[in-house]
């Protein structure tokens, strides 16, 4: 089940992100950034309630949100989970008003199966590389962008 993330969610959220950031799929999230941003995540609890997924949608300007912080337990992989989590992410968005949605991302064809198209980093707003900043890579980064507008598309 996808819902939006509650307090009691934090630590599982870590957690989850810690482990693709140890392996250098994204940047770490310290427990205190996700509090303050807890109402930009959804999260895929199992019926025991157990957190196997999560992402967030994190507004960067009046047209443009990024899908970041995608993360699915690696023995829930390939079932779907990652889909339902982007899609939770891109409806919040639309609802905000918001069509324009990129990620950075080491899996691009997952995200261009979702309608994203893979762009170059210098068409995204300089605003965007604030994050940037705090990663290892920095300035050296080989994410790949991509970007989809959804403002034609109707979505649950």
């Amino acid at each position: 089940m996808i819902r939006k993330a509650r307090m009691a969610d934090v630590k599982a959220i870590q957690k989850l992100i810690a482990e693709y950031a140890r392996k250098g799929d994204m940047l770490p999230r310290s427990l205190s950034e996700i509090y303050e941003n807890l109402r930009d995540y959804f999260v895929c609890v199992e019926d025991g309630g157990e957190v196997i997924g999560s992402a967030a949608v994190h507004i960067m300007w009046e047209d443009l949100a990024e899908v970041r912080s995608l993360a699915v337990r690696d023995d829930r992989m390939r079932r779907g989970v990652g889909t339902e989590l982007v899609e939770a992410c891109i409806s919040e968005a639309i609802v905000l008003g918001i069509t324009r949605i990129f990620a950075l991302t080491y899996k691009p064809e997952f995200f261009e199966r979702l309608g994203f198209k893979r762009v170059d980093k210098s068409e995204l707003p300089h605003k965007i590389w604030t994050d940037c900043l705090k990663c290892s890579k920095f300035p050296d980064c080989d994410e790949v962008a991509l970007v989809a507008d959804f403002s034609g598309t109707r979505h649950a």
